[in-house]
C-alpha cells in the first residue's frame, strides 16, 4: 500500500509538469506580448496573430499527438511534445521579428497542444474508477501552479533580465521534466501501438459506439474553454472599464489572486467526484461558473468584482479539471488518445471565438453585463449537454 502511494505520487509530479509547463507558456505569453507590442511597434491586428497562431497549434497538437499516442504509444509521444515544446521557446530568444516568432509559436503550439491530451490518456490507462477520476483532477491542478510561477517571472524576473532569457528559463526548466519523465511507466498491454492509419483511427472515433460521446463532449470542451479564454483574457480590461487602476489590474497581488483562487476548486473536486456522480460534479462547477459568471458581470463595487472574480476561477478551473477526468474514460484504450485529441481540439475553437467575441461585441457597443449573459447562456447550453446528452458509458479499461 505505501509503495502503491509511493508511486502514484511520482506518477502525478511527473505528469502533473505537464500542465505545469502548458500554463507557464500560456501565461508566460500573456505577460510577453505587451513588451513585443511596444519593442517591435506591433499592430493589434499582429498581436491578435500571435495569440491566434499558438491555438491554432495547440489545435493541430492535440488531433496529431493524440493519434500517435495510440499508434506509437503514450510515452514516446509525450516525451516527444515536451522535446518540441523546450525547442521552440529557445528558439523564441533569438527570434528576430514578429514573423519569425509567429513560426516558433506554431511549433510550440503544436508541442503545448499535443502533451494534455496524451498525458491524461496515460494518467486513464493507469488507474480506474474514482482513483482515476482523483488523478486527473489533481494533475490538471498543476494548471495553477503554472500560472503561480509564471507571475513570479513576470514581475519578479523578467523586469531585470528581460522576456527573451526569462522564456530561455522556460525552456531549461522543460529539459529539467525531461529528465523527471524517465521514470514514466511502461505501455500497458492494453494499450499497446495500434497498426492503424489516421482516417481509420477517425473513423473509430466518430463510429456509432463513440459518436455521442465525440459529439457531447466535444461540445462541452468548447463550451468551457470558450468561456475560459474568452472571459479570463478580457478580465484585466473588463476590472479597468469598472473603475480599477491599470497598475492594480496588472499588478502581482490581482494575478495571484485568481491564479490562488483555483488550488481549492481542484482541490474539492478532486474529493468530491469520490463521493458523487461525476456528472453531477461537473454540472455542480458549470453552474458555479454560471452564477458566478452573472455575478461578476453585474458587480458594481469593488469588493464583489474581487469576490465573484475569485470564485469565476474557482469554478471555471475546477470544471476544467472534471473535464479532464471525465474525458479519457469515454473511450476504450485503443482509441483513447484520439478521442481525446478529437475532442480537445474542437474544444480550441472555442478558445479562439470567445475572446474575439467579447472584443466584437464591445465594438459594437454591446455592455460589461449583456456580454456576460452570453457567457451564461452558452455554459448553460454546456450543462444541457452534459446531463441529456453525454452517455453513461466510462470505461474502467
Amino acid at each position: 500500500m505505501v509503495e502503491s502511494k509511493r508511486n502514484s505520487a511520482k506518477l502525478l509530479w511527473v505528469i502533473g509538469t505537464a500542465w505545469l509547463f502548458d500554463a507557464l507558456d500560456v501565461a508566460l505569453l500573456s505577460f510577453v506580448m505587451p513588451v513585443i507590442k511596444e519593442s517591435w511597434q506591433l499592430t493589434a491586428g499582429q498581436l491578435g496573430a500571435v495569440s491566434a497562431i499558438t491555438t491554432l497549434g495547440m489545435m493541430i497538437g492535440a488531433l496529431i499527438c493524440g493519434y500517435l499516442a495510440d499508434k506509437l504509444g503514450r510515452k514516446p509521444v509525450l516525451i516527444g511534445t515536451l522535446l518540441l515544446f523546450s525547442l521552440g521557446n529557445l528558439l523564441l530568444t533569438i527570434t528576430p521579428n514578429v514573423e519569425w516568432f509567429l513560426v516558433v509559436r506554431l511549433l510550440t503550439g503544436i508541442g503545448l497542444g499535443g502533451e494534455l491530451p496524451v498525458a491524461a490518456t496515460m494518467i486513464a490507462d493507469h488507474y480506474t474508477g474514482t482513483q482515476r477520476s482523483r488523478m486527473l483532477v489533481l494533475v490538471d491542478s498543476f494548471w495553477a501552479f503554472g500560472w503561480i510561477a509564471a507571475s513570479l517571472l513576470a514581475f519578479l524576473v523578467m523586469p531585470h533580465i528581460g522576456w527573451r532569457m526569462t522564456v530561455l528559463i522556460t525552456a531549461l526548466m522543460g529539459l529539467y521534466a525531461l529528465l523527471l519523465r524517465r521514470h514514466l511507466p511502461a505501455e500497458q498491454e492494453a494499450n499497446r501501438p495500434q497498426k492503424v492509419d489516421f482516417r481509420q483511427a477517425l473513423r473509430q472515433v466518430w463510429s456509432a459506439k463513440y459518436r455521442r460521446a465525440t459529439i457531447c463532449l466535444s461540445i462541452l470542451w468548447f463550451v468551457i474553454m470558450f468561456a475560459y479564454y474568452g472571459m479570463f483574457l478580457w478580465l484585466p480590461s473588463v476590472l479597468v472599464l469598472r473603475g480599477f487602476s491599470l497598475v492594480l489590474v496588472h499588478g502581482f497581488g490581482y494575478t495571484m489572486l485568481m491564479s490562488l483562487a483555483q488550488l481549492p476548486g481542484y482541490c474539492l473536486a478532486a474529493w468530491l467526484i469520490g463521493v458523487v456522480k461525476r456528472k453531477a460534479v461537473l454540472a455542480t462547477y458549470l453552474i458555479g461558473t454560471v452564477v458566478s459568471a452573472a455575478a461578476f458581470g453585474t458587480a458594481n463595487n469593488p469588493t464583489m468584482i474581487l469576490i465573484s472574480g475569485a470564485w469565476l476561477s474557482f469554478f471555471t478551473l475546477g470544471a476544467w479539471g472534471i473535464m479532464i477526468a471525465f474525458t479519457p474514460g469515454q473511450f476504450a484504450p485503443a482509441v483513447r488518445g484520439i478521442g481525446m485529441g478529437v475532442a480537445q481540439s474542437i474544444g480550441r475553437i472555442g478558445a479562439t471565438i470567445g475572446p474575439f467575441l467579447v472584443g466584437a461585441l464591445m465594438a459594437i457597443g454591446f455592455g460589461i453585463p449583456a456580454i456576460f449573459m452570453v457567457f451564461v447562456a452558452v455554459l448553460l447550453l454546456g450543462v444541457g449537454v452534459l446531463l441529456f446528452g453525454l452517455p453513461n458509458q466510462e470505461t474502467d479499461d
